[in-house]
């Protein structure tokens, strides 16, 4: 698919028609895990983040200022409906490449593979630009390729190393112990850090 095919109306279309494959409903163990170990002061943002598991969760365990992001209206206010003590302020209905902002954290959870690869260069420079300085890009990737054409779009850690190594100081890239049964053995946990200065 081009990049203009997936656009918020072919999002908005599988969120009304509730084809969300990707959707496991419920917290990743994973980012669980790795969320017990943050402070809760973070300023968080989960772009694409569809009916935002994390985000409740994150919410549940007292963190204030957790936003989410996705420009499939009915994503946003389906959230509302099934979270309504979480702050509509916080939830934002838009294109992730439009958005302004500065965070702490920004968690990927089945974002970077809904874009076409061709954007994944100005994923990078974007999560750069919404990072604090001392922030973090963390989540989880597949590490597979996929037999039909995406989205999901499939990719290898050692590209994703070179794709993050290009705006980040610290990246750090695993396989994920916590995954799913359907994605186990191809999906790598990373964190990346330390914002590269402009030349």
């Amino acid at each position: 698919m081009s990049d203009t095919t997936l656009d918020a109306g072919y999002w908005e279309d599988r969120y009304v028609h509730q084809q969300t494959g990707w959707d496991i409903g419920y917290p990743s163990t994973a980012l669980v895990d790795y969320f017990q170990t943050l402070k809760q002061q973070l300023r968080i943002l989960i772009p694409g983040c569809g009916n935002a598991w994390e985000a409740m969760y994150l919410h549940q365990l007292g963190f204030d200022q957790v936003h989410i992001l996705d420009f499939a209206p009915s994503a946003i206010e389906h959230f509302k409906l099934r979270n309504p003590e979480f702050p509509a302020a916080h939830c934002h209905c838009e294109d992730f490449f439009r958005h302004n902002g500065q965070y702490d954290l920004i968690v990927e959870q089945t974002f970077f593979c809904a874009l076409s690869p061709t954007l994944r260069p100005d994923y990078v420079r974007k999560m750069r630009e919404l990072l604090a300085p001392e922030g973090t890009l963390a989540g989880l990737l597949f590490n597979c390729s996929f037999e039909n054409p995406g989205p999901p779009f499939g990719g290898q850690a050692n590209d994703y190393r070179l794709l993050l190594e290009n705006q980040f100081l610290n990246v750090r890239i695993e396989p994920c112990e916590k995954s799913i049964l359907p994605r186990q053995g191809r999906e790598v946990f990373f964190e990346a850090s330390g914002l590269k200065t402009d030349k």
